[in-house]
């Protein structure tokens, strides 16, 4: 799993949702989202959501589901195109079926177009005041989800002081689209056979929480009605589906398990991992914990604790993939190239493990495997064009093979993807100095230098 950045969340988690600031990754990261990167993961979060995009209409151009290093249950969604999902959703979610009830819910935002009809519902007030009562608002449900009734106070007092009725107005609007969107998921998952029972789970844990701080909250200054309200709301129909008492497929848990694990282990500390995942616990997700526990850690037994694995699940491609990173942070490439070469035999068109061989093939430091280097990390940007770590490494290899014109374009296309539009200009037109007009490498460094950032982003900067 590879962390992209590390600065804060921004408190007002509703924020991109009403004003629609993050249409790019880059943008998303230049506002300070501290995205992750995990192949299983995102396997996993794709798997989930694919019958839900697919008959909630939206299966030919679905959303590209993005990993948000933060372990608050939350997610939202921006735009049309993506759906940003905390890692805490799948920390919190014992089965999968609370993470399915999450995109179900995220998938009727996109289906109903409540993102359009939010933004034109917004249009009309001023803009100060949207924003301080959006984050009036999200503090408020920041509050009551951490059952801190000082918080939510102080969020519902700066919601109401933003713009009075106005904004209770527009409040009022935005809990008819989620309460929309709730309805839609349990269509959804009835449509795709499958259980809301994960999506009341959720609700009622919120509900717990908010007990005692949705006494001191306003529920017509919030944008999401309280959680109680909606687990009353859907409580009966859930309940009376054929499926509600369907588990989920065993496989399909078992996936789950081990992916919570996982994250588990990459976002605590190796004692914490040890207290969740004691010796003791002889299962996967368990071993597969302690493995990576013991990475994070340095530990001399990494490696022999993921070759274990490994014996057990010989073509499990993730395992392979942290083999081969476990040896690069021990500053051993030449010994990761096999194990990524292996994670790409095995699951041949996942664009970060063809990476992942690109960078150990690199950071080798053998001018014979340039080319070889090259070709994976072009392969695997075909397959994940946000890959920051892709063009840098790119830029390295075709730096080596005296490629200065091909070496600048990388970079300049790896500035773009941080966010950085002035330096990816200025190695744009130094690459395309030194190239022939008109072939392709040309216009792409043409395509850069013609972009222009959105305005909210050009007054950040």
């Amino acid at each position: 799993m590879r962390k992209l950045l590390s600065s804060g969340l921004t408190a007002a988690l509703l924020l991109p949702t009403l004003l629609g600031v993050l249409p790019t990754a880059a943008q998303a990261q230049q506002r300070g989202l501290p995205l992750v990167r995990d192949a299983e993961t995102e396997d996993l979060l794709r798997d989930y959501a694919a019958p839900i995009f697919k008959v909630a209409g939206i299966g030919n151009s679905p959303a590209e589901i993005v990993l948000v290093n933060d372990k608050s249950f939350n997610a939202f969604v921006p735009d049309s195109k993506r759906m940003f999902i905390n890692i805490g959703v799948i920390l919190e979610a014992e089965t999968p079926g609370e993470v399915i009830g999450v995109i179900a819910h995220e998938t009727g935002h996109i289906a109903g177009r409540h993102l359009v009809r939010l933004r034109q519902a917004a249009a009309n007030a001023q803009i100060m005041s949207v924003i301080g009562m959006v984050l009036g608002a999200g503090a408020a449900v920041a509050g009551a989800s951490a059952g801190s009734s000082q918080a939510t106070t102080g969020g519902a007092a700066a919601a109401l002081g933003a713009g009075g009725l106005g904004q209770r107005s527009l409040l009022s609007y935005q809990r008819g689209e989620e309460a929309s969107a709730d309805r839609a998921a349990l269509r959804y998952l009835e449509a795709t056979g499958q259980s809301a029972k994960g999506m009341l789970t959720v609700f009622e844990r919120f509900a717990e929480q908010q007990v005692f701080a949705s006494r001191f909250a306003d529920p017509y200054a919030v944008s999401h009605p309280m959680a109680n309200e909606r687990y009353r709301s859907l409580a009966v129909d859930a309940q009376a589906s054929r499926y509600f008492d369907t588990p989920a497929p065993a496989a399909l848990a078992a996936r789950h398990a081990m992916v919570r694990a996982k994250l588990f282990a990459f976002v605590n500390h190796p004692n914490e991992v040890a207290r969740r995942y004691p010796k003791s616990d002889s299962s996967m997700p368990a071993q597969y914990a302690r493995a990576v526990a013991a990475m994070k850690s340095r530990s001399r037994k990494a490696i022999a604790q993921i070759d274990d694995l490994i014996r057990q699940q010989p073509n499990n491609p993730h395992f392979q993939e942290l083999k081969g990173q476990a040896l690069m942070e021990a500053g051993r490439p030449r010994e990761a190239v096999p194990a990524f070469r292996k994670a790409v035999a095995l699951h041949p068109q996942e664009g970060q493990f063809l990476i992942w061989l690109g960078y150990a093939l690199v950071a080798s430091n053998d001018n014979s495997a340039l080319a070889e280097a090259e070709g994976a990390l072009k392969g695997g940007l075909q397959r994940d064009p946000n890959s920051g770590i892709g063009y840098s490494q790119l830029a390295i290899a075709h730096a080596r093979q005296g490629e200065t014109a091909e070496a600048d374009l990388a970079t300049a296309r790896g500035l773009m993807i941080q966010g950085d539009f002035q330096g990816a200009k200025r190695y744009a037109q130094r690459a395309q100095q030194n190239l022939k007009r008109g072939t392709p490498a040309w216009l792409q460094a043409d395509d850069i230098l013609s972009y222009r950032p959105p305005e909210n982003l050009q007054r950040r900067r």
